[in-house]
């Protein structure tokens, strides 16, 4: 039986559920009711607006959500470029100048980058728990991180996929997080919202997964980057 949704669901959602390995259709019924199903709906009352191979939709949509994140940073003020140190009541800026993340504590450093990772979670339909959980685990909120592997930023993107998913600047905060939750919501979507397998891919990369049967990569880096994640959106969501 076609799994059918009807518009009442963001089409963000919609969308972003067509990764699985079949063609998407559109339909719209006589009392203007549209649905999405993989598979041709029967019957006079429902009427073919279009017809997508998944990976085009997929292709689609992921150009759409990379628009949407560039707007909502523009709607919300989270400016792409570096912002003035605002009074001490205000939000505190998105991208400090260099070096003065050193020496802050992790909950001040957190806080300056809140607007912006509860901005993208909504973009991506991830939890903020959850980019904050794999924040703290990469770069402990440090957005001038770089590691030893050449990964940098908030969420210590690695070149290759900063540049899959557009990010000029990974030291600037508000293009990091648009990547790095993006390609954590490509992640989950490719592993059937296995959180653990998309974390493993996430550190270690989804081919390593893949080769793995789909199961958690057998490399003590990956397992721990797993574990700590996990922790620190346990405790999240605990209140601590």
């Amino acid at each position: 039986m076609p799994r059918v949704l009807p518009m009442l669901v963001l089409a963000a959602s919609v969308l972003l559920a067509a990764s699985a390995r079949a063609d998407v259709y559109k339909y719209v019924d006589a009392k203007g009711n549209t649905y999405f199903t993989d598979a041709p709906l029967t019957g006079p009352k429902y009427r073919l607006a279009w017809k997508r191979e998944s990976e085009r939709l997929v292709s689609e949509n992921r150009q759409r959500l990379a628009k949407l994140g560039r707007n909502l940073g523009r709607v919300a003020g989270l400016a792409s470029g570096p912002v003035a140190t605002p009074a001490a009541a205000a939000p505190a800026a998105l991208a400090p100048t260099q070096g003065a993340a050193r020496g802050q504590p992790v909950a001040t450093r957190r806080a300056r980058f809140e607007r912006v990772i509860n901005a993208y979670a909504r973009v991506y339909g991830l939890s903020p728990e959850l980019l904050h959980a794999v924040i703290r685990t990469e770069s402990a909120y440090n957005h001038e991180a770089v590691s030893r592997a050449g990964a940098a930023g908030l969420m210590q993107l690695m070149p290759g996929t900063a540049a899959r998913y557009g990010v000029k600047d990974s030291f600037n905060p508000v293009e990091n997080v648009r990547g790095g939750a993006a390609y954590l919501r490509d992640l989950l979507d490719l592993f059937g919202q296995d959180l653990r397998l998309a974390l493993a891919g996430y550190n270690a990369g989804e081919n390593a997964v893949i080769r793995n049967g789909r199961q958690i990569p057998p490399y003590a880096e990956t397992q721990n980057y797993v574990r700590q994640v996990l922790q620190h959106l346990w405790s999240a969501r605990a209140g601590g």
